[in-house]
């Protein structure tokens, strides 16, 4: 590959983006070795991402015409700083296109997004195997917590959670 760091360019997801992103969704699941657990459709994306009422918000990267990564994220807020912030859901950038700053071009765009909303914080989970995904975030800045560890309530469960009296 050639040097695409100089070629790429990061903007705002639009609707004609869906199928693409959602393709690159399904080579973060294959990356991570969790493809059985992608569900939702292009449809569900597009509707979540512009429909009436968005849930998130997408940043494609791309050299020249090629959809080569994304960054997916969502407003969340801090109590103790009293400020939203962003939570970055997914970053993923295809394997023939890492080593060249595109990920680093990701974050940073989402980095001046944060701040010029006003944001206190950017935050995001890594999986503790992925090693090289660990050592690029703490070159970036980034403090891994181990200390908090991830809840989360699906399927059956957040039906009886939600039906629980």
């Amino acid at each position: 590959m050639t040097d695409s760091a100089s070629l790429v360019t990061i903007l705002p997801a639009q609707p004609a983006d869906v199928p693409a992103i959602a393709d690159l969704i399904q080579a973060l699941a294959d990356y991570e070795k969790l493809a059985h657990e992608v569900t939702g459709s292009a449809d569900d994306l597009a509707q979540h991402l512009f429909g009436d009422r968005p849930y998130a918000e997408a940043l494609l990267a791309r050299v020249g015409e090629i959809p080569v990564g994304f960054a997916l994220f969502f407003h969340n807020y801090s109590t103790f700083l009293m400020q939203p912030g962003i939570y970055l859901e997914d970053l993923f950038v295809l394997p023939d296109y890492r080593g060249q700053g595109i990920g680093k071009a990701l974050l940073q765009a989402l980095g001046q997004l944060a701040v010029a909303r006003g944001c206190g914080r950017l935050e995001w989970n890594v999986l503790d195997w992925n090693s090289p995904a660990i050592a690029f975030y703490e070159r970036m800045g980034a403090v891994i917590k181990p200390e908090w560890q991830l809840c989360r309530v699906t399927g059956d469960a957040l039906e009886n959670l939600a039906q629980s009296t």
